[in-house]
């Protein structure tokens, strides 16, 4: 979402880094520059404006203008500054003290409301806290089959009555979860194409009668600036906790993001990355300014990679890699472990200096699918042997997968050179024996 950011920051602090030393004019132009950058990007005007204005009077003085290395200086200003900007404190689902914990998810149509509430309910799932998805909306065509399928997909029981108001269904699926010991209540409500006012009074009852812990606003960041408004009008009648920011793996230019916490004062505290109903990050500002300057974001990388690998899982592969025993089953494996990960643009971006070196237009994520196709094609002999595969039996497997004799060679000759270097780097001494 922040590439087009990205490119014009980066273009801009590449000149910076060329010119040593540093005046008051140079300083002023490039400050002018990230300006237009963030205007560019659909931040706000009086935002943009606020920024620059924020960081300008740093910028200039002898901190930078007196430094070595002064255009390292105006990069950290300008990160601080975005950071600030975005908010620099992570904010949590607030919860009950006691008792079940109503979480309501507010927003327009076709903003992502009931795809995010299972999000979330899987999230809740993983931190041990029982989540229950409420299907309050009951006008929109197939609304409720919808939360029931993604309920069904992460295990995650869907309360929905027939003949009921959402109100009434919100009051009930309360005391259900009380009476059955439930820890979240994930209410997923009714959305329209604009706010109304028979809206609002519904969301305001609903909010009365379940007194919830919490209320979300989902926003999609595709809408530029309109998101800003419409997260000021929820605001101003239901007062928010917080905002979950969808589709931020679109095209869309970012500005929402940049401006929605400046102006309304809630802090995002999701962003959803995917369709996946496991693809939801929690919104940390240091680690989204870090990839929109093109510093990488390890600790989200990180963090994915547990979700994914267990420590048993680690320690057997690691001691595959030791012994030589790695076959092409484990690679496939491991490659399908990858792809949970996200698509590989992105764990490009959050890999320190890769994305530089690696330019994301150049990675086909049509080869991993292909790679997969080769594999699966393979009897579980040939998977683990890979020396007795033949000129026929190589044909054999490239019709099957759809694919060409050389996209086979290619693959085994590349899993023959990656296995030799393991070879290599297990006979090297000091490795940890495990």
């Amino acid at each position: 979402m922040f590439q087009t950011l990205s490119d014009r920051l980066g273009a801009i602090f590449q000149r910076l880094r060329s010119r040593g030393k540093l005046t008051e004019a140079d300083v002023g132009e490039v400050l002018r520059e990230v300006r237009v950058a963030l205007l560019e990007a659909d931040v706000n005007l009086k935002v943009a404006k606020d920024f620059i204005a924020a960081i300008r009077e740093r910028a200039v003085g002898a901190e930078v203008l007196e430094s070595l290395t002064p255009a390292q200086a105006v990069i950290k200003i300008v990160n601080d500054g975005l950071i600030d900007l975005i908010g620099r404190a992570s904010a949590p689902v607030r919860l009950a003290p006691a008792g079940p914990s109503p979480i309501m998810l507010v927003g327009l149509q076709g903003s992502g409301k009931t795809t995010h509430a299972a999000k979330l309910a899987l999230r809740f799932k993983e931190l041990g806290r029982r989540p229950l998805l409420v299907a309050c909306d009951i006008y929109r065509p197939a609304a409720i089959t919808q939360l029931q399928v993604l309920g069904e997909q992460i295990d995650v029981p869907v309360f929905s009555e027939a003949d009921a108001d959402p109100v009434a269904i919100a009051r009930h699926a309360v005391e259900e979860a009380r009476r059955v010991g439930y820890g979240a209540v994930l209410l997923d409500t009714a959305g329209r194409l604009q706010i109304d006012e028979p809206l609002m009074r519904e969301l305001e009852a609903i909010k009365a009668a379940t007194a919830p812990s919490d209320i979300l606003l989902v926003v999609d960041s595709m809408t530029g600036q309109e998101a800003v408004n419409v997260a000021k009008a929820f605001d101003a009648r239901l007062d928010i906790g917080g905002i979950i920011l969808t589709k931020v793996d679109g095209d869309s230019r970012g500005g929402a993001a940049l401006s929605i916490r400046a102006v309304t004062g809630k802090p995002i505290k999701f962003i959803g990355t995917g369709e996946k109903v496991s693809a939801l990050e929690e919104f940390h500002a240091d680690r989204l300014v870090s990839r929109i300057l093109g510093m990488g974001d390890v600790l989200t990388l990180i963090e994915k990679t547990q979700r994914v690998y267990d420590e048993q899982q680690a320690k057997e592969l690691a001691t595959k890699l030791r012994r030589q025993s790695f076959t092409l089953q484990d690679f496939l494996d491991q490659l399908r472990q990858m792809r949970k990960l996200g698509p590989l643009t992105d764990l490009v971006k959050m890999i320190p200096g890769l994305g530089k070196m690696v330019p994301t237009q150049d990675i086909d994520e049509r080869e991993v699918a292909r790679i997969e196709a080769i594999i699966c094609s393979m009897t579980p002999r040939e998977r683990t042997e890979p020396g007795i595969l033949n000129a026929s039996r190589r044909r054999r497997i490239a019709r099957g997968s759809g694919t060409q004799v050389q996209d086979v060679n290619r693959l085994i000759k590349q899993f023959e050179s990656s296995r030799q270097m393991m070879k290599q780097l297990g006979r090297m001494r000091g490795l940890p024996r495990l």
